[in-house]
């Protein structure tokens, strides 16, 4: 078949789909369900901004899709709608701290905050100091609240240290007009512990814990979503309760619940099916659980990844295995890629990562008068096995 024609049938094809947009992570609803009482909490920190009084820089903490971002955006349309109707000068600027050139440096992050007042500075070449001045000219224009929201903060002081912060803080003793309130989002409930004490006291923050969703909040989102997503009894019986149940085993992830159900009414449509069907949904999981591991290990440094390859290649041969026998391998993968060979105790570290983020299982045992080691294995299925392996021998050049 031409690809033309293929595209000409695509057209005539009927969709499952009455409102995709539904279903995807940037989507704000009405109503955010499960979360009453941390809007409230929120709504009570931040309302002093429609008095033109600077509200508590505020952190809120929890565990990846439990509608963290979701609330903030959710309640800042609301506040923002609040200002516009009562002629508050009140503006919110939203940055994603995990997007690459956004927040790399402290220079691309101001360079990115003046961008949200429709200026430009150059991408590289000005002393940080007169990007800094440029901002606060912008900002202290006139009588205004400004309440900036950092998403993914930990990644920004991951990258650029926490230093960034301070400064942050210190741009409201530089204002005589404007006042500036931070708002942090993070999946790392111990990042504020992390902070210089200096740093953390300039911040001053009130924080607030976004708890798990459980198995039926999980389903009540789906069926909200699912309504107003497909046309009327596309979904079959079961799928939105195995996918609720796939979701809460992950920790209560509602936006991992979601993307299953979008995922699965693709793989639906495409095998030219009218109904979404439990099997769609087994195989949106396999995809997801691949992309999801795929994508986590391309953005790792190369030490990591080729402590990763060591681990592989060591599967290979066994089913359980210890740190030392994995830095054996290491060694022999780092002089191969050029890499300057780590200690074992970073070495050590670097696993140590890898079982946080779900690819080994790592067990640590008593050796007695020998010490502690890491009992190690792997906790990838086959199919992602070979795909990571792959990728990992072109990312270090083994190819």
């Amino acid at each position: 078949m031409k690809i033309s024609h293929f595209f000409e049938n695509y057209l005539k094809k009927e969709s499952i789909f009455i409102n995709k947009e539904v279903l995807d992570s940037s989507y704000c609803p009405d109503s955010v369900p499960y979360r009453e009482e941390q809007i409230m909490e929120i709504a009570n920190i931040l309302a002093p901004a429609l008095k033109l009084e600077k509200p508590s820089n505020v952190f809120i903490f929890g565990k990846t899709g439990t509608g963290k971002t979701l609330t903030v955006k959710h309640l800042l349309i609301i506040l923002q709608e609040t200002a516009k109707k009562n002629e508050i000068p009140l503006q919110t600027i939203y940055i994603n701290c995990k997007l690459k050139k956004v927040a790399d440096t402290e220079y691309r992050l101001i360079a990115q905050l003046i961008k949200e007042f429709k200026k430009e500075v150059p991408p590289t070449g000005l002393p940080t100091d007169e990007v800094y001045n440029i901002f606060y000219t912008l900002l202290d224009q006139k009588k205004k609240v400004f309440l900036l929201v950092l998403d993914e903060i930990d990644q920004l002081t991951k990258k650029i240290g926490d230093e960034i912060l301070y400064n942050l803080t210190r741009i409201n003793s530089e204002l005589k007009n404007a006042k500036l309130c931070l708002i942090g989002i993070s999946n790392y409930l111990v990042f504020s512990d992390n902070l210089d004490p200096r740093i953390k006291s300039s911040l001053s923050q009130e924080e607030i814990i976004f708890p798990p969703y459980n198995a039926l909040q999980i389903q009540t989102i789906l069926k909200e979503r699912a309504e107003k997503a497909f046309k009327t009894e596309t979904v079959l019986p079961g799928v939105i309760e195995k996918c609720s149940a796939y979701a809460a085993r992950e920790h209560g992830d509602a936006r991992r619940a979601i993307d299953l159900l979008r995922i699965s009414g693709e793989l639906a449509e495409r095998s030219g099916c009218s109904h979404i069907e439990i099997n769609h949904l087994d195989e949106a999981e396999k995809k997801i659980e691949r992309d999801r591991v795929i994508n986590t290990v391309v953005d790792q440094p190369k030490q990591f990844q080729a402590v990763l390859y060591a681990t592989l290649l060591i599967s290979q041969q066994k089913s359980i295995f210890f740190t030392g026998e994995i830095y054996e391998i290491y060694k022999k993968i780092g002089k191969q890629a050029r890499l300057g060979i780590l200690t074992q105790r970073r070495v050590s570290d670097i696993i140590a990562e890898l079982d946080m983020v779900g690819l080994i299982n790592a067990k640590i045992i008593s050796k007695g008068r020998y010490g502690r080691t890491r009992e190690i294995s792997l906790s990838i299925t086959e199919d992602i096995f070979f795909k990571l392996k792959d990728v990992l021998e072109k990312a270090l050049n083994f190819t």
